[in-house]
């Protein structure tokens, strides 16, 4: 199904729903139902996350209370796309977006979120407090990693792969673009508030003949098949794919680790806020941010939910390595995301 076919047939389903709870109401002389009634349409990426958001949030904590989710499913370009090209529409296709805090940050600089609604997402006050925005609740975390076959090769930095002798084995998930350019940058005199140098540093492993794969699950197979050695990736994700038989090991470069935080809004002109909010609450259920570890790796945003410490361990990162975080810059992110995409686009990919 195209990703056409796929959002009109969400949108039929949504007017479906509410057109034959309407018709049931009035025949029976009853009030129209409150907009709530409705299915919540989420804007998320597909793949083991939605599969995950279903088993862990979705299924055990809304359909209890009966509320059904549509997923618009997609990369985080397309989906910032659609709220950026929606903002004057007062209708808004997604009740839900899901996307990195960047991609957060810079869709909320457009004022396209209402601010969380601590009322109606009482879980909220179990965020972690170093995590919290007044835009979006954040729902899982971990950081950006070398990933690689630790038969293979043995990297320490993002430098070490640009050496020749890694050449066509070194691979990349396109959605996570910004993040390579940034590894690149630190490693040739950039910063976190200055990409630029970073152009110079992949056009030069570009002569290396690197691979770039539409999505994490195609860079996955193509590490379990030795097509290629290593990755820039979060850790949560070198964990998941281990747990999978992948023979991988992961760590943190010489050059530091950023943070990686995944986070869910309510889009202003969402046409089901309430069951939004509801979706958001769920997502900080403790219990499903454990299974949501135990399963992907990713460390809980919410102070209540208590991991296993040998899996604490795994996933999380050490003092020594917590010391070395890097604390991304929103604002030059945001102001040189598009022009960023378009030269990796362009002169990276092409």
């Amino acid at each position: 199904m195209s990703a056409i076919e796929r959002v009109s047939k969400m949108r039929l389903t949504r007017r479906g729903f509410m057109a034959g709870t309407g018709a049931a109401a009035l025949a029976a002389g009853f009030p129209m139902p409150a907009l709530a009634k409705g299915p919540v349409v989420v804007g998320t990426w597909g793949g083991d996350y939605q599969e995950l958001l279903t088993a862990n949030f979705e299924k055990p904590v809304l359909e209890k209370k009966g509320i059904e989710v549509i997923h618009d499913v997609g990369n985080a370009p397309p989906r910032k796309t659609k709220l950026l090209a929606e903002r004057a529409s007062r209708r808004g296709t997604l009740d839900v977006a899901c996307l990195s805090d960047i991609d957060m940050y810079e869709m909320s600089q457009q004022g396209l979120f209402d601010d969380v609604d601590m009322e109606r997402v009482p879980n909220a006050k179990n965020i972690i407090k170093a995590l919290g925005k007044k835009y979006a609740i954040p729902h899982i975390y971990s950081g950006k990693v070398l990933v690689y076959n630790p038969s293979k090769m043995s990297p320490t930095s993002f430098a070490d792969f640009i050496d020749p002798k890694y050449k066509g084995r070194i691979g990349f998930a396109d959605g996570l673009y910004m993040q390579v350019i940034e590894s690149a940058a630190l490693i040739n005199g950039g910063s976190m508030s200055n990409y630029e140098p970073a152009k110079a540093a992949l056009t030069e492993l570009k002569k290396h003949d690197p691979k770039v794969y539409p999505s994490n699950e195609t860079l996955a197979a193509a590490l379990k098949s030795e097509e290629v050695w290593a990755t820039v990736m979060w850790r949560a994700r070198g964990f998941m794919w281990k747990k999978a038989g992948i023979p991988l090991a992961t760590i943190a470069p010489k050059e530091g680790t950023t943070p990686i935080i995944f986070d869910a809004a309510v889009a202003k002109n969402g046409q089901n806020k309430a069951n939004g909010w509801a979706y958001l609450d769920a997502m900080l259920d403790p219990g499903g941010q454990v299974l949501f570890a135990d399963r992907m790796g990713y460390v809980p945003t919410v102070s209540n939910a208590k991991l296993p410490e040998e899996l604490a361990k795994e996933i999380g990162f050490t003092e020594a390595e917590q010391a070395k975080f890097n604390t991304l810059d929103y604002d030059y992110v945001a102001k040189n995301n598009a022009s960023l995409l378009e030269w990796w686009n362009k002169s990276f990919k092409g």
